[in-house]
Protein backbone atom coordinates (compact mmCIF):
# COMPACT_ATOMS: atom_id res chain seq x y z
CA UNK A 1 0.00 0.00 0.00
CA UNK A 2 1.38 3.53 -1.03
CA UNK A 3 1.19 5.98 1.18
CA UNK A 4 2.71 9.63 2.38
CA UNK A 5 5.04 9.25 5.39
CA UNK A 6 4.05 12.17 7.91
CA UNK A 7 6.39 15.14 7.80
CA UNK A 8 9.36 15.59 10.28
CA UNK A 9 7.58 19.13 11.84
CA UNK A 10 7.67 19.70 15.28
CA UNK A 11 4.16 21.43 16.80
CA UNK A 12 6.75 23.93 19.14
CA UNK A 13 8.16 26.74 16.61
CA UNK A 14 10.91 27.33 19.36
CA UNK A 15 11.27 27.24 23.21
CA UNK A 16 12.85 29.44 25.30
CA UNK A 17 14.17 28.75 28.51
CA UNK A 18 15.36 31.27 31.86
CA UNK A 19 16.32 29.48 34.91
CA UNK A 20 13.49 27.37 35.58
CA UNK A 21 11.03 28.93 33.54
CA UNK A 22 10.11 27.97 30.00
CA UNK A 23 7.95 29.18 27.40
CA UNK A 24 7.14 27.48 24.12
CA UNK A 25 5.26 29.27 21.04
CA UNK A 26 3.30 26.51 19.08
CA UNK A 27 2.11 26.51 15.70
CA UNK A 28 -1.11 26.15 16.84
CA UNK A 29 -0.92 29.13 19.12
CA UNK A 30 0.67 31.14 16.25
CA UNK A 31 -2.43 29.99 13.53
CA UNK A 32 -4.82 31.62 16.43
CA UNK A 33 -2.94 34.96 16.56
CA UNK A 34 -2.39 35.14 12.45
CA UNK A 35 -6.19 34.19 12.15
CA UNK A 36 -7.03 36.88 14.41
CA UNK A 37 -4.47 39.58 13.04
CA UNK A 38 -5.28 38.96 9.72
CA UNK A 39 -8.87 39.17 10.22
CA UNK A 40 -8.67 42.48 12.06
CA UNK A 41 -6.72 43.87 8.99
CA UNK A 42 -9.83 42.30 6.65
CA UNK A 43 -11.99 44.00 8.14
CA UNK A 44 -10.31 47.43 8.83
CA UNK A 45 -9.46 47.25 4.64
CA UNK A 46 -13.21 46.43 4.39
CA UNK A 47 -14.97 49.28 5.72
CA UNK A 48 -12.47 51.78 4.29
CA UNK A 49 -13.81 50.75 1.08
CA UNK A 50 -16.96 52.15 1.26
CA UNK A 51 -18.43 51.75 -1.72
CA UNK A 52 -18.82 48.41 -1.10
CA UNK A 53 -21.56 48.60 1.74
CA UNK A 54 -25.28 49.66 1.63
CA UNK A 55 -25.68 53.43 1.24
CA UNK A 56 -22.08 53.75 1.14
CA UNK A 57 -21.96 53.80 5.18
CA UNK A 58 -19.70 50.99 6.58
CA UNK A 59 -21.37 49.68 10.00
CA UNK A 60 -18.22 50.54 11.90
CA UNK A 61 -15.80 52.73 12.78
CA UNK A 62 -12.10 51.47 12.56
CA UNK A 63 -12.40 52.45 16.45
CA UNK A 64 -15.03 50.21 16.88
CA UNK A 65 -13.17 47.52 15.14
CA UNK A 66 -10.41 47.38 16.90
CA UNK A 67 -12.80 47.31 20.43
CA UNK A 68 -14.81 44.65 18.54
CA UNK A 69 -11.41 42.41 18.66
CA UNK A 70 -11.81 42.09 22.34
CA UNK A 71 -15.05 40.66 22.46
CA UNK A 72 -14.21 38.09 19.43
CA UNK A 73 -11.61 37.29 21.22
CA UNK A 74 -13.69 35.91 24.35
CA UNK A 75 -16.24 34.73 21.95
CA UNK A 76 -13.84 32.23 20.57
CA UNK A 77 -11.88 31.24 23.41
CA UNK A 78 -14.92 30.89 25.89
CA UNK A 79 -17.60 29.65 23.47
CA UNK A 80 -14.82 27.24 21.75
CA UNK A 81 -14.58 25.67 25.29
CA UNK A 82 -18.01 25.41 26.49
CA UNK A 83 -18.71 23.71 23.32
CA UNK A 84 -16.28 21.29 23.37
CA UNK A 85 -17.57 20.49 26.65
CA UNK A 86 -21.18 20.30 25.82
CA UNK A 87 -21.61 19.15 22.32
CA UNK A 88 -18.59 16.20 22.83
CA UNK A 89 -17.72 15.46 26.32
CA UNK A 90 -20.67 16.30 28.43
CA UNK A 91 -20.72 13.17 31.06
CA UNK A 92 -16.64 13.66 31.38
CA UNK A 93 -16.68 17.23 32.19
CA UNK A 94 -19.73 17.22 34.65
CA UNK A 95 -17.91 14.31 36.28
CA UNK A 96 -14.98 17.02 36.27
CA UNK A 97 -16.00 20.19 36.26
CA UNK A 98 -12.54 21.73 37.50
CA UNK A 99 -11.06 20.68 34.43
CA UNK A 100 -13.67 23.07 31.91
CA UNK A 101 -11.45 26.17 32.32
CA UNK A 102 -8.32 23.82 31.18
CA UNK A 103 -8.03 25.45 27.38
CA UNK A 104 -4.68 24.30 27.71
CA UNK A 105 -5.05 20.86 27.19
CA UNK A 106 -7.01 20.87 24.40
CA UNK A 107 -10.42 20.98 23.86
CA UNK A 108 -11.92 23.29 21.46
CA UNK A 109 -15.17 23.03 19.06
CA UNK A 110 -15.86 25.52 16.35
CA UNK A 111 -19.25 25.37 16.59
CA UNK A 112 -18.79 26.05 19.77
CA UNK A 113 -16.47 28.92 18.97
CA UNK A 114 -19.06 30.09 15.96
CA UNK A 115 -21.80 30.76 18.70
CA UNK A 116 -19.67 32.19 21.10
CA UNK A 117 -18.15 34.98 18.16
CA UNK A 118 -22.49 35.59 17.09
CA UNK A 119 -23.10 36.53 20.91
CA UNK A 120 -20.25 38.45 21.86
CA UNK A 121 -20.42 40.43 18.28
CA UNK A 122 -24.96 40.40 19.13
CA UNK A 123 -23.57 42.57 22.56
CA UNK A 124 -21.30 44.35 21.30
CA UNK A 125 -23.21 45.62 18.57
CA UNK A 126 -26.11 46.46 20.64
CA UNK A 127 -24.13 48.69 22.68
CA UNK A 128 -22.69 50.54 19.91
CA UNK A 129 -25.46 50.94 18.35
CA UNK A 130 -24.26 48.95 14.99
CA UNK A 131 -25.93 47.42 12.28
CA UNK A 132 -25.55 43.32 13.40
CA UNK A 133 -25.78 41.67 9.91
CA UNK A 134 -23.51 44.16 7.79
CA UNK A 135 -21.05 43.82 11.53
CA UNK A 136 -21.48 40.26 10.58
CA UNK A 137 -20.55 40.20 6.72
CA UNK A 138 -17.53 41.69 7.95
CA UNK A 139 -16.64 38.92 10.31
CA UNK A 140 -17.90 36.29 7.65
CA UNK A 141 -15.33 37.70 5.22
CA UNK A 142 -12.11 37.85 7.83
CA UNK A 143 -12.87 34.18 9.07
CA UNK A 144 -11.61 31.56 6.04
CA UNK A 145 -7.74 32.53 6.54
CA UNK A 146 -7.99 31.81 10.08
CA UNK A 147 -9.79 28.72 9.42
CA UNK A 148 -7.21 27.83 6.70
CA UNK A 149 -4.14 28.57 9.38
CA UNK A 150 -5.95 26.38 12.00
CA UNK A 151 -6.70 23.79 10.14
CA UNK A 152 -2.64 23.64 8.41
CA UNK A 153 -2.11 23.91 12.63
CA UNK A 154 -4.18 20.69 12.98
CA UNK A 155 -2.05 18.70 10.17
CA UNK A 156 0.95 19.72 12.05
CA UNK A 157 0.12 18.62 15.75
CA UNK A 158 -1.03 15.04 14.10
CA UNK A 159 -4.65 15.75 15.27
CA UNK A 160 -7.95 15.28 14.13
CA UNK A 161 -6.90 12.74 11.29
CA UNK A 162 -9.48 11.11 9.03
CA UNK A 163 -10.40 7.48 8.71
CA UNK A 164 -7.82 4.84 7.89
CA UNK A 165 -7.80 4.88 3.57
CA UNK A 166 -5.41 3.47 0.83
CA UNK A 167 -5.39 6.47 -1.71
CA UNK A 168 -2.11 7.28 -2.55
CA UNK A 169 -2.11 10.68 -0.46
CA UNK A 170 -3.13 8.69 2.69
CA UNK A 171 -0.46 9.76 5.84
CA UNK A 172 1.15 7.79 8.26
CA UNK A 173 0.33 10.00 11.14
CA UNK A 174 2.36 9.22 14.52
CA UNK A 175 1.34 8.17 17.60
CA UNK A 176 -0.59 4.62 18.75
CA UNK A 177 -3.94 6.06 18.14
CA UNK A 178 -3.49 6.88 14.69
CA UNK A 179 -1.81 3.73 13.91
CA UNK A 180 -4.73 1.97 15.89
CA UNK A 181 -6.42 0.40 12.56
CA UNK A 182 -8.42 -2.82 12.94
CA UNK A 183 -7.90 -5.14 10.43
CA UNK A 184 -5.19 -3.30 8.92
CA UNK A 185 -1.94 -4.83 8.82
CA UNK A 186 1.26 -2.91 8.93
CA UNK A 187 1.32 0.63 8.54
CA UNK A 188 -2.08 3.12 8.64
CA UNK A 189 -2.40 5.49 6.43
CA UNK A 190 -5.42 8.16 6.71
CA UNK A 191 -7.47 10.59 5.12
CA UNK A 192 -5.62 14.17 5.65
CA UNK A 193 -8.99 15.34 6.55
CA UNK A 194 -7.33 18.45 8.26
CA UNK A 195 -5.70 19.70 4.23
CA UNK A 196 -9.05 18.70 2.94
CA UNK A 197 -10.88 21.47 5.79
CA UNK A 198 -8.01 23.72 4.88
CA UNK A 199 -8.69 23.97 1.48
CA UNK A 200 -12.57 23.91 1.73
CA UNK A 201 -13.34 25.72 4.19
CA UNK A 202 -10.28 27.98 3.98
CA UNK A 203 -9.14 28.46 0.38
CA UNK A 204 -12.12 27.65 -1.45
CA UNK A 205 -15.23 29.68 0.81
CA UNK A 206 -12.79 32.35 1.23
CA UNK A 207 -12.32 32.90 -2.71
CA UNK A 208 -15.85 32.95 -2.85
CA UNK A 209 -16.81 35.24 -0.53
CA UNK A 210 -14.47 37.44 -1.84
CA UNK A 211 -15.68 37.13 -5.73
CA UNK A 212 -19.16 37.57 -4.58
CA UNK A 213 -17.65 40.97 -2.56
CA UNK A 214 -15.62 42.16 -4.88
CA UNK A 215 -17.59 41.43 -7.89
CA UNK A 216 -21.15 40.85 -7.16
CA UNK A 217 -21.35 43.71 -4.25
CA UNK A 218 -23.02 41.02 -2.29
CA UNK A 219 -22.12 43.63 1.10
CA UNK A 220 -24.71 45.98 0.22
CA UNK A 221 -27.10 43.56 0.66
CA UNK A 222 -27.08 43.11 5.01
CA UNK A 223 -26.56 39.14 6.10
CA UNK A 224 -26.19 37.36 2.63
CA UNK A 225 -22.07 37.46 2.82
CA UNK A 226 -22.93 36.12 6.73
CA UNK A 227 -24.85 33.31 5.21
CA UNK A 228 -22.68 32.31 2.33
CA UNK A 229 -20.01 31.70 4.90
CA UNK A 230 -22.47 29.85 7.61
CA UNK A 231 -23.89 27.10 4.86
CA UNK A 232 -20.11 26.67 3.28
CA UNK A 233 -18.51 26.49 6.33
CA UNK A 234 -21.45 23.70 7.27
CA UNK A 235 -21.65 22.17 3.72
CA UNK A 236 -17.87 21.69 3.82
CA UNK A 237 -18.16 20.27 7.09
CA UNK A 238 -20.62 18.07 6.51
CA UNK A 239 -18.65 16.43 3.77
CA UNK A 240 -15.41 16.28 5.25
CA UNK A 241 -17.00 14.59 8.16
CA UNK A 242 -17.52 11.40 6.02
CA UNK A 243 -13.79 10.84 6.06
CA UNK A 244 -12.97 12.34 9.30
CA UNK A 245 -12.06 9.95 12.34
CA UNK A 246 -14.74 10.87 14.72
CA UNK A 247 -13.66 11.84 18.48
CA UNK A 248 -12.84 8.95 20.32
CA UNK A 249 -16.03 9.25 22.93
CA UNK A 250 -18.02 8.37 20.16
CA UNK A 251 -16.80 5.40 18.44
CA UNK A 252 -17.40 1.98 20.35
CA UNK A 253 -17.13 -1.54 19.17
CA UNK A 254 -20.80 -1.06 18.05
CA UNK A 255 -20.48 2.35 16.78
CA UNK A 256 -17.41 1.80 14.59
CA UNK A 257 -18.07 4.97 12.60
CA UNK A 258 -18.61 7.06 15.50
CA UNK A 259 -22.60 8.18 14.89
CA UNK A 260 -23.74 10.29 17.21
CA UNK A 261 -27.20 10.38 15.55
CA UNK A 262 -29.21 7.26 14.15
CA UNK A 263 -32.32 6.46 12.88
CA UNK A 264 -32.48 2.58 11.56
CA UNK A 265 -29.54 2.13 9.07
CA UNK A 266 -28.89 6.20 8.72
CA UNK A 267 -26.68 8.45 11.15
CA UNK A 268 -25.00 11.27 11.77
CA UNK A 269 -21.75 11.96 13.42
CA UNK A 270 -21.70 15.33 15.47
CA UNK A 271 -20.24 17.25 13.75
CA UNK A 272 -22.42 16.77 10.91
CA UNK A 273 -25.33 17.45 13.26
CA UNK A 274 -24.08 20.17 14.24
CA UNK A 275 -23.34 21.55 10.57
CA UNK A 276 -26.76 20.82 9.19
CA UNK A 277 -28.37 23.51 11.20
CA UNK A 278 -25.69 25.52 9.62
CA UNK A 279 -26.50 25.16 6.11
CA UNK A 280 -30.25 26.10 6.94
CA UNK A 281 -29.40 29.47 8.44
CA UNK A 282 -26.85 30.18 6.22
CA UNK A 283 -29.42 29.79 2.94
CA UNK A 284 -32.23 31.37 4.97
CA UNK A 285 -29.93 34.47 5.45
CA UNK A 286 -29.23 34.79 2.13
CA UNK A 287 -32.92 34.41 0.92
CA UNK A 288 -34.05 37.42 3.35
CA UNK A 289 -31.11 39.74 2.10
CA UNK A 290 -32.17 39.16 -1.30
CA UNK A 291 -35.60 39.24 -1.08
CA UNK A 292 -34.94 42.42 1.37
CA UNK A 293 -32.52 44.42 -1.33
Amino acid sequence: MSYIPFPDISPEIFTLTLGGFSFSLRWYALAYIAGLLLGWWIVMRLIRRVDLWPAGQPPMTADQVERLLTWVILGVVIGGRLGFVLFYDLNYYLANPHLIPAVWEGGMSFHGGLLGVIAATWIFTAREGIAKLSAGDALAAAVPPGLFFGRLANFINAELWGRPTDLPWGVAFPGPAAQFCPGVEGICARHPSQLYEAGLEGLLLGAVIWVLILRRGWLRWPGAIAGVFIAGYGASRFLVEFVRQPDAQFVTEGNPLGLAWQIGGWGLTQGQALSLPMVAVGLWLILRARRAA
